[in-house]
Parts: C-alpha cells; structure tokens; sequence
C-alpha cells in the first residue's frame, strides 16, 4: 500500500507527540512491507529530502512574508504541503490512501483528497475544545471547527483511547461507527542498554533525595501546578524527596514563581528541555514518575515511564485512566487535587514491595498491549476500510448516473413519441 503521512512535525522536530507517532508507525508499516511517505514542516537546517532507513521525508518551508497570526501560518504551509504532495504523486503516481494527522494538515488533506480521489484517513491527537474546557474565543472556534471539517471529509476517524472516542463523537456528532480506537504505541527498545547513570543524576538531586519526576510540556492541562501544590504534604512525610520538572512552556515562569512563593525552590528543579539521550537517563533516574493531567487524550509519557521501570503516579482522566489499573499497574489520583497526588506518591515511597510490584507489572503491560506491531496492523485494518468505502461510494455513484442518463434517455425518447403523434394528428386533420 502506498502511504501519505501528512503532518506538522517529524523527528527532530517534536513539538509534541504527533512526531513520535508518525514516526514509529511509519517506521513500523515500511516493515510490514507498505511504502511510507512523509510530509512535513521543514525547521531549521532539516534536509528538505531524507530517507529515514526508509521512509520517505519530504520537508517545505512557509512562505517568506510573515502572516499575522498562528492560524494564517498554518494556512500557508498546508499550501505548500499541497504543492509537494501533487509534485511527488505527479512523479510516483497516486497514493492509495492519505493520513492526515491532527487540524493542523485538514485543508492540505481535503485539497488532495478531492483533486485526485484518495480517501483520508485522519487521527485527532486531540481537540481545542478539551485542551481549553470548551470554547472561549474566535482563534478557538476556529481550530473546533477545522478539526470537524477535518473529520468530515474523512472515510475513518482514528482517536487513541476510549475516551476520545466518546468525547471526539460527542462534540462533532460523528457516526459512532466511523471512530476507530487505536491506542498510540511505544517503541520498545527506548531503554535498551540504558541503566543508572549516578553522575547524571547527581547533577539534580542528592544521593539520599527520592526523585520525584515530571516530563512533558508546561502547560494548563498538563496540571504541574497542581503537583508542586502537592510537594509540602509529601516532603511534610517524607523529607528526602526532590520534584524534578523536565520540560519547557509557557508556564515555566509561572511554575517556578509557585515553587519560589511556597518555599520549595530548593526542592523544585526545572532542567528545561532535554534531548531524547538525557530523557532516558532522567526517567532511570527517577524513582516515581508523576503525570497530573486535567485533560489527556491519551498520555504516550506515561508509557515511557511504565518501560523505563519506574513506577508511576496519572490522575483518573481521559487516556491516562485507561492505561493504568490502581494499585496494579500504577496509582492514580484524582484530577486537579494535590492531596490525592501527594497520597499516591506516599504509598510509593514507603512502599518498596508496591513500588517493585507496580513498575514490574506496568512493563509488562506496555510491551503486551502498546507495542508498534499490533497498533501498525489495525491501523493498516483501518486503511483497507476507507479503501473499500471509498471503492463503494464510487460504484454507488457510477450507477446513480447510468440511472440518471437511462431515465434521462427514457424522458427524451418518450419526448419525442408524443412529438411525433402530435404532428401526426395535426397532419391526419389537415
């Protein structure tokens, strides 16, 4: 099957987690013998043409003048991904299907869908409507609203847990039946070879001092305020303790003026961004992972902390709450309530037997459940679907037309009887 990927970042542009995703999964369908190709958003000194051990990356700049806000920038670069898209087909001849990642790529992936007739397939990662709790102003509406065109020229809908399934279906009213669940996966040799590293971690927290981590964006719905609002219970009960928050956002100085004001700025540590090298050290460093979400379609961090063998702390929303099992495979808290974090991280820390039992547990889980194998064959299940719908709606119209024109022929003919009887009758007369 020859395969469109269309999408705002891909590695090493990872602005959040659709580049991880397309990236494993790309690399997992080339495996199982389909062809890959990759459009995307050229950043920095990226080649505009890679082939990444086999799938095909092409990369287009934005346009040279400057637009006047995030939503004409978006604009511009799905006209460019046009562009390359027909340039490449033009050459290499038809895609069998398009995957259009996210609002971001919805007007590149409707273009192409209806010039050249290939289905799309789109997978929302996540809606402007969750990440805000509702809609609030016209920049919102704006993305809501793309993200619904998106799903409706779409043969399939791809959402990565339960919850976005009923969430996805509520808010844009879609065919239950056109959303497909498919949990996002993780690459299951992330933390191969990769051990203890005690000079790293001494460059954040002391020998004596429990890592307590936070990695991911600094953002509202990512709910790090709420754990640093968690951090005096804990360090009231167990004092050798350390938050460390890895990570950068638009909250950064916000989060580190709450820590500064409750006196835990020697007990807060914010690294910053860190490169996918010192993000395996962190979490084998890290003796509880924590991800306090008020929104979270799914939560892929969640994951690496499960394979890395830390034990791990989500809160009762969204994909997080589907991924952990309490007391089995995790613990969870409640959403937005740093009492409940402050508990479930307690139990961890005086609990090594939990602790042991929980990270094993998880491992497993992970390479049962969300490995890239399992998740690029359904996927593939899904393209054969809107292959096959789009093959009947174009059989149903082709027929609908031969209707059309027999009835249409019938109507003239029967015409042109009642004309002829008409002038045989005015002539029979005369």
């Amino acid at each position: 099957m020859k395969i469109l990927m269309l999408t705002w970042e891909y590695p090493p542009r990872i602005v959040g987690g659709i580049a991880r995703v397309v990236h494993d999964l790309s690399k997992r369908l080339i495996k199982d013998g389909h062809e890959v190709t990759v459009v995307t958003y050229k950043d920095g000194d990226t080649p505009y043409y890679e082939n990444d051990k086999g799938v095909e990356v092409y990369r287009v700049d934005n346009y040279m003048i400057h637009p006047n806000n995030f939503i004409d920038w978006i604009l511009q670069l799905n006209f460019n991904l046009t562009a390359k898209a027909t340039e490449i087909m033009n050459k290499k001849g038809k895609f069998d299907v398009i995957h259009a990642h996210d609002w971001l790529v919805a007007n590149a992936a409707k273009t192409l869908k209806n010039s050249f007739n290939i289905p799309v397939v789109s997978t929302i990662h996540a809606t402007e409507s969750g990440r805000n709790s509702g809609i609030h102003d016209e920049t919102q509406r704006y993305i809501n609203d793309t993200e619904w065109l998106l799903t409706y020229e779409s043969t399939e809908v791809i959402v990565n847990s339960n919850y976005m399934k009923s969430h996805v279906q509520g808010l844009f009213g879609l065919p239950f039946d056109k959303i497909n669940v498919v949990p996002n996966g993780i690459n299951l040799n992330n933390f191969t070879g990769i051990d203890r590293d005690y000079d790293f971690r001494r460059q954040y927290a002391m020998d004596n001092e429990k890592i307590i981590l936070y990695l991911g964006r600094l953002v509202y719905e990512k709910g790090v305020q709420h754990l640093i609002s968690a951090m005096p219970k804990i360090l009231a009960n167990y004092h050798d303790a350390k938050l460390i928050i890895a990570g950068k956002g638009g909250m950064l100085d916000e989060l580190k003026a709450q820590a500064e004001n409750m006196g835990l700025a020697n007990k807060v540590y914010f690294t910053g961004y860190l490169n996918s090298k010192q993000v395996q050290k962190m979490y084998k460093c890290a003796d509880v992972a924590v991800f306090p979400s008020t929104y979270e379609p799914f939560g892929i961090v969640a994951l690496e902390a499960m394979l890395a063998g830390v034990p791990t702390v989500v809160s009762d929303v969204g994909g997080l709450n589907e991924i952990v099992d309490h007391r089995v495979d995790g613990m969870k808290s409640y959403a937005g309530n740093p009492n409940s974090i402050a508990d479930s991280v307690l139990s961890l820390l005086f609990d090594a037997g939990l602790s042991a039992n929980v990270a094993k547990r998880a491992k497993a889980k992970v390479k049962e459940q969300f490995n890239w194998n399992k998740i690029a064959q359904d996927t593939h299940y899904i393209y054969e679907k809107a292959i096959c719908k789009t093959m009947a709606e174009r059989q149903a119209e082709q027929i609908e037309q031969e209707k059309a024109k027999k009835a249409n022929k019938a109507k003239n003919t029967e015409k042109e009887i009642t004309n002829l009887l008409t002038f045989r009758k005015k002539h029979a007369y005369a």
